[in-house]
């Protein structure tokens, strides 16, 4: 059982200035101990998934659920790892991947040797969330879940990096959440098409109105981890 006496710091800053305290273990064992999470809209209760859940769909978004069905749950695509993944200046960067179709690569390829685990073997290859170039002013769809090399060219790095359309900075809200701003595109957040927060609505980026790297609650949202939470409700503020 994950208790609060594996998180022993008194005070985490993750992202900018809001102090993570040490016992809100969702948000600890996402950013730090890359445990898998899911992330759970802090306006209606829905829960992030991709649209596509098989490991072969590359080109698909990602979508916002209410029910969490038995085949969802089977295929893990209702949990979201928060990889760290360097820094822009002083701000930590992450990947956020599915857990949903990750395959464990073969030993000797360039996958197996990109990247390992505490404990020396190769990390699965994840389907990444990944940013089109043009967002958010394209009609295009804005956000897809793939690997790296398999996304369409619009999502494959737009200063000449493979994975800079797939970085995100990750903020702690001063209440409890958490946000993602992708680098590519500083003036805008993770969000829904036409800012409408429905059942099985589209993730799309959209523009910040909020004006910095917080946000607002229609782009917040709370990571449980899934021994925790595993039926959607919705939030209650007190």
């Amino acid at each position: 059982m994950y208790t609060q006496e594996r998180t022993a710091t008194a005070n985490l800053v993750v992202g900018g200035p809001v102090a993570v305290n040490s016992y809100d273990n969702a948000i600890v064992a996402a950013l730090v101990e890359n445990r898998p999470v899911m992330l759970v809209h802090a306006f209606n209760g829905g829960y992030l998934r991709p649209a596509e859940l098989k490991e072969e769909s590359h080109d698909k978004g990602v979508k916002l659920a209410t029910a969490l069905d038995p085949a969802t749950k089977e295929a893990q695509g209702h949990l979201w790892y928060i990889t760290p993944a360097g820094f822009f200046g002083q701000r930590p960067l992450y990947l956020l991947e599915s857990a949903a179709g990750q395959v464990p690569p073969s030993a000797g390829t360039a996958a197996a040797d990109a990247g390992r685990g505490d404990d020396g073997s190769p990390r699965p290859q994840r389907r990444r969330v990944t940013v089109h170039q043009d967002a958010p002013r394209s009609t295009a769809d804005t956000v897809q879940v793939g690997l790296p090399g398999k996304v369409g060219d619009k999502w494959r790095g737009k200063n000449g990096a493979p994975e800079d359309t797939q970085l995100w900075v990750v903020t702690v809200t001063p209440w409890g959440g958490i946000t993602f701003v992708p680098i590519t595109h500083p003036d805008t957040i993770l969000g829904f098409k036409d800012h409408t927060v429905t059942a099985d609505g589209e993730v799309r980026v959209t523009y910040n109105w909020g004006g910095d790297f917080t946000g607002t609650v229609i782009n917040t949202f709370y990571p449980r981890l899934p021994s925790e939470w595993n039926v959607p409700y919705h939030h209650v503020f007190t």
